[in-house]
């Protein structure tokens, strides 16, 4: 059964691959170019996984993970972060800040769909990677 996954980012282009390269491989993909409204599809709806830009305006990725693991002890969807940002220390900033784990970009298509199945549940994975 594919998952069911959200997709923020406010770049157009990188939203519209994420959400292609996911439907090819048979999952469920919902875009979200507003971070607002991203936010707002994660606590009004249920995904297998959130995917989320750090760099956005009016909420970052941060603000987002931070606001739905806010005072829910059992908000186990994965959220993870695809990011530019990539020093030193970025990645356990990240980690630090409640998201299962990240995925630099620019994302690699051919892997992308097999680093995102590697945070859902064996029978919510692509059949297809």
């Amino acid at each position: 059964m594919p998952a069911r996954i959200l997709v923020i980012d406010d770049n157009r282009a990188n939203l519209d691959l994420m959400v292609y390269l996911l439907e090819a491989f048979g999952h469920t993909a919902e875009g979200v170019a507003d971070s607002r409204a991203g936010l707002e599809a994660a606590r009004n709806n249920e995904y297998d996984a959130i995917i989320t830009d750090i760099l956005m305006p009016e909420l970052d990725g941060f603000a987002i993970a931070r606001s739905l693991k806010e005072g829910v002890d059992a908000f186990d969807t994965p959220v993870i972060a695809v990011t530019a940002l990539a020093m030193a220390g970025d990645r356990e900033q990240i980690l630090a800040a409640g998201f299962s784990g990240y995925i630099a970009k620019p994302i690699e298509p051919t892997a992308f769909v097999k680093q995102i199945d590697a945070f859902l549940p064996e029978h919510r994975r692509s059949t297809h990677v």
